[in-house]
């Protein structure tokens, strides 16, 4: 799913660079990334009223929020692969966007524990979003005989 939230979070630096400001470009990759399975789910559930289709984007935005807490969590550390190939300490623009987010928020020490929230939230929506869908199944299954 990585793979999947990379142009939605890549695309997010692009949208939100139109606010002039770095600190929401930077913050917009991720914001972009939880934005857009955010929005599935609102029109899945309450545009084409599929609640089953809803709770698929659900656990698609918990799945994202786990997907972004190794990256929260190495804002310090600077030793995550990047997408240019390098790491934050040695890539060529010397830029990752938690490091940058974290120390003009001037919150960097919290890194690991914003990280462990990000997981634990992901965690537990992708939660919600199984038990959801499975008593929307359950449910409608009952009504079918």
């Amino acid at each position: 799913m990585h793979l999947v939230n990379l142009p939605f979070h890549e695309g997010g630096h692009v949208v939100f660079s139109f606010f002039g400001s770095r600190l929401l470009t930077s913050l917009g990759g991720s914001l972009m990334q939880l934005i857009i399975p955010l929005t599935c789910a609102a029109v899945l559930l309450f545009r084409t009223r599929d609640p089953f289709g809803a709770a698929l984007a659900v656990w698609w935005l918990g799945e994202s929020f786990v997907d972004l807490a190794p990256y929260i969590a190495d804002a310090r550390a600077l030793s995550l692969t990047l997408l240019g190939g390098g790491t934050g300490a040695t890539t060529p623009y010397g830029f990752h966007d938690w490091n940058f987010i974290l120390n003009e928020l001037g919150i960097l020490s919290r890194d690991m524990s914003i990280a462990s929230a990000a997981h634990f939230t992901g965690s537990a929506l992708m939660l919600l979003a199984i038990a959801w869908g499975v008593a929307w199944i359950l449910r409608n299954s009952t009504h079918a005989s």
